[in-house]
């Protein structure tokens, strides 16, 4: 079994122009079927710090998202141990990530991402690799909505 044969890639946070004093149009990420999520986001050029970068998980699609306790890079804790910072002014190019065990959890989830008032704002697209589902996808298009470079 390959275990890259049994992910599929969604849009988390779709590129976009400059965000100030705003959210990002976040994308639901649905996870029915899959253990793992790893949520990537990136950020572009940014004047001002963030003002929430969290997730938040519903139990329906189009329902009330709530955030999920600790899955916030406000005071959240890192991979060692440390208690995270959301990005600064001056973390342009940065790239952050969710890792998330699924089991147990509501299936579906979002990301709040809210950059504060500056001169310009900033940029930030992210990306969720679902992974260990429980059947692999029978097509690209079950991978990655663009289609999928296969290198063996």
């Amino acid at each position: 079994m390959n275990p890259l044969h049994y992910v599929k890639c969604v849009p988390a946070i779709k590129p976009a122009a400059i965000i100030d004093n705003a959210s990002a149009t976040a994308e639901v990420i649905d996870c029915r079927g899959f253990d793992f999520a790893l949520i990537v986001l990136q950020l572009g050029a940014t004047d001002i710090a963030m003002t929430a970068l969290k997730l938040q998980q519903s139990s329906t699609s189009g329902g009330v998202y709530a955030d999920i306790t600790g899955a916030t890079f406000a005071a959240g804790t890192g991979y060692n141990g440390a208690t995270l910072a959301l990005p600064s002014a001056t973390d342009d190019g940065q790239t952050c990530a969710f890792m998330v065990d699924m089991r147990g959890r509501e299936p579906f989830l979002k990301v709040v991402a809210t950059f504060g008032d500056g001169s310009s704002g900033g940029f930030i697209a992210g990306v969720a690799v679902l992974g260990l589902g429980k059947l692999p996808p029978t097509t690209s298009a079950g991978v990655a909505d663009g289609d999928v470079c296969l290198v063996i």
